[in-house]
């Protein structure tokens, strides 16, 4: 089995890739793209976003955090699925974003994990009449509103909180967990593919709530459409 990973940053995903291999097993054969692949900092300037850009928040090969808009990447994305699909059995996009411009032309499957972890919470949360609280935490301040109205469309109450998981210390991610916690809500999810199991355990021994890891989720997902 072959998997292709698209990330919006540059590959290979070091910090991503390793904690999803655990779960897919050391069987499958892993391909990685990266939409920022082959560019210099300089020339990745040009891709930063300016007012009312949807911002994403990701990572370059060197482990640097990078702030881009969303329309700069889109037709990069393409290509390194287009690079991807002939060669591979299944491929995952490693961004909680919304991508619906992503598609495969010869209908190979594409794991998207913002449409998964969306519908995870609508079969886990009690949506009528609000009853259902949701926590979640975003990579950037600069995300906040727009990662809040992503969210209110399972028409749930949305708490949104946010840190780095790229340049955010154990000491921002405790702060960050103590001030949801506050909020009382009753499930968290860390949107961002970027965080990993450590930060999911200190919000979970924080909160003492059900937090859900998009890219251990979305891993277990790809395992599972494995198996036939």
């Amino acid at each position: 089995m072959k998997v292709g990973f698209v990330t919006i940053g540059q590959s290979p995903r070091d910090d991503i890739i390793p904690e999803m291999r655990e779960i897919l097993g050391s069987d499958v054969e892993i391909i990685e793209r990266g939409a920022l692949d082959g560019l210099t900092p300089e020339e990745i300037k040009n891709f930063y976003p300016e007012a009312n850009d949807w911002v994403l928040i990701t990572r370059m090969r060197d482990g640097t955090e990078v702030k881009i808009a969303k329309k700069h990447i889109i037709e990069r994305m393409k290509r390194c699925i287009s690079d991807l699909e002939d060669g591979v059995d299944m491929i995952i996009l490693l961004c909680t974003g919304e991508f619906p411009e992503i598609k495969s032309r010869n209908k190979k499957i594409i794991l998207r994990p913002d449409r998964i972890m969306m519908n995870m919470i609508g079969g886990i949360l009690e949506k009528e009449k609000g009853k259902g609280r949701l926590g979640v935490i975003a990579p950037s301040s600069d995300q906040i509103t727009a990662v809040k109205k992503k969210w209110e469309r399972t028409h749930l109450r949305v708490v949104v909180e946010a840190v780095s998981p790229y340049t955010g210390d154990r000491e921002d991610v405790e702060k960050t967990a103590r001030k949801i916690s506050d909020s009382d809500v009753d499930l968290i999810v860390l949107d961002c593919l970027g965080f990993d199991k450590t930060t999911k355990s200190i919000f979970r021994s924080i909160t003492h709530k059900p937090v859900l890891l998009p890219r251990t989720i979305v891993a277990r997902v790809a395992r599972e459409l494995m198996e036939y």
